[in-house]
């Protein structure tokens, strides 16, 4: 096993459908994976997440299986020569009655048409990922006049963002509200919403995956201005499992140079409110072509993993990248050498904080506890995975085995910074020293500890019931007296 602490997640495509790339990059270290339903069709979806579990099967490990809603399509739409060059100073038309291939030099289709309702003077339109700027000189009707204030090829296609945000087209599409079915039929673990405006959006999701008959963990991918108001992003952040840090369509409406700050401030935010985050978008961007990372992509990892994120994501890297064994290799390295910093493992979470929950107290002490004894595992035996989510909010060099006998929280813990999951079968909550003895074991076989080691062990303790984590006890290995 690899002990890296930050987990990898990466998409898959074309690249990993390729004899052996699936096996090769989950054997670098991929410990969930995504699946971008902007593109393929059901049957690859499901396809591919039935590979996965084979995988995870057949080695007798837990691998995540996140499936990305696709959201609105804020697009233009086609020319008839499938480009059109933009020069600076040109005018230039954005028409929602415009015929979807009718596109030439001075105007081209959209296919959001509700845009010219969402918009004003003097707005600026950034397409195609920041490559191209068009200001707004007025609307009128159906039509958005616009001047080029950053010129290039524009092709068929290409996404349009407004800078400051503020456009009012809604978070699920009907598009998304099939692929919730689908991700429903393939037992996701987590779904990502796309462009979520407030918590609303994420309670609708919650409620769709609820009546397909999924429970499917909530990831908001927070990629819109307005979203980032205090107010709105907790109350995003309380009403899902966890945020993605969605930094291309983010940063074209905030701005590049806003960025870093911000996602500072969001993986602080999110681990404060005991949610998982993940950092995503072009973190390894140049092997998508090269064998090797630059030095900058480098360090953007490194930050984020010393910032505390539970998770760096792979997109086009591992999707259609000529090197995705490479790019997940990389990932762990960088990961691996970051964790080493002290930085990586001090923690001033909720130092002087008082808790109402027993769990949470308990999930805090073992923690506290385990840091200040030299412990070498935390094993926290949970049926939902919580007790190891909060215990995983202390930034720690400590190993957090999450011990379960439900598969679907094993999938899941798969995604939480530090948290390693081991699959146990249920025992009876009646004797203490049978349960600590079957936990040292289970350790001993994943090779995580060894005579002398000290073992923290977290449990719930009911009689004639189970759940609510009420316990605590420390052990060292082989002295038998557990």
């Amino acid at each position: 096993m690899i002990n890296r602490r930050t987990k990898i997640l990466a998409t898959l495509g074309p690249a990993t459908d390729k004899p052996g790339v699936l096996v090769g990059i989950l054997d670098a270290g991929v410990n969930v994976v995504r699946i971008n339903f902007s593109h393929d069709s059901e049957a690859k979806h499901l396809a591919r997440v039935a590979a996965v579990r084979k995988y995870a099967k057949e080695k007798n490990t837990y691998i995540g299986v996140l499936m990305d809603l696709q959201g609105p399509k804020i697009r233009i739409s086609a020319f008839k020569n499938n480009k059109v060059e933009l020069k600076n100073g040109n005018k230039f038309t954005l028409d929602a009655n415009l015929d979807e291939n009718e596109g030439d030099q001075n105007s081209v289709g959209i296919a959001y048409k509700s845009l010219p309702g969402d918009v004003k003077a003097g707005d600026v339109l950034v397409l195609d990922d920041g490559k191209i700027f068009l200001e707004v000189e007025r609307t009128a009707g159906s039509k958005i006049v616009t001047t080029v204030i950053q010129g290039g090829i524009l092709y068929n296609g290409k996404g349009i963002n407004l800078r400051g945000g503020g456009l009012s087209a809604h978070a699920l599409t009907d598009k998304d509200k099939q692929d919730i079915l689908i991700a429903a039929k393939a037992d996701a673990d987590y779904v990502a919403l796309s462009f979520p405006v407030n918590a609303d959006d994420v309670r609708e999701t919650k409620k769709l995956l609820k009546e397909a008959g999924s429970n499917a963990s909530v990831i908001s991918k927070i990629e819109r201005a307005e979203s980032l108001a205090d107010e709105v992003i907790q109350e995003i952040l309380n009403e899902s499992t966890g945020i993605m840090v969605a930094r291309g369509d983010l940063g074209i409406e905030i701005g590049d140079p806003q960025l870093p700050a911000v996602q500072k401030k969001l993986i602080k935010l999110a681990r404060s409110s005991d949610k998982v985050v993940i950092t995503a978008t072009q973190m390894l961007e140049s092997m998508i072509a090269n064998p090797i990372a630059t030095r900058a992509e480098v360090f953007d990892v490194a930050n984020a993993v010393l910032d505390g994120t539970d998770t760096v994501m792979l997109s086009a890297e591992t999707a259609v990248g000529e090197y995705p064994v490479n790019a997940v290799k990389t990932m762990s390295d960088v990961c691996l050498e970051a964790e080493k910093s002290r930085r990586a493992s001090l923690s001033r979470h909720r130092l002087h904080s008082n808790f109402e929950e027993i769990d949470y107290s308990i999930a805090m002490s073992a923690m506290y506890a385990a840091n200040h004894i030299g412990a070498k595992v935390v094993a926290a035996l949970t049926e939902t995975g919580n007790t190891a989510l909060v215990m995983s909010r202390i930034s720690s060099n400590i190993s957090i085995y999450a011990m379960s006998d439900s598969e679907k929280t094993l999938q899941k813990v798969t995604l939480y910074r530090g948290v390693y999951p081991c699959g146990v079968e249920k025992t009876s909550a009646d004797d203490w020293y049978a349960i600590n003895s079957h936990v040292v074991e289970n350790l001993q076989n994943e090779s995580a500890v060894e005579d002398g080691d000290v073992v923290i062990i977290t449990k719930g303790m009911h009689k004639d019931k189970s759940g609510g984590t009420n316990m605590i006890k420390i052990v060292r290995v082989g002295e038998g007296n557990y």
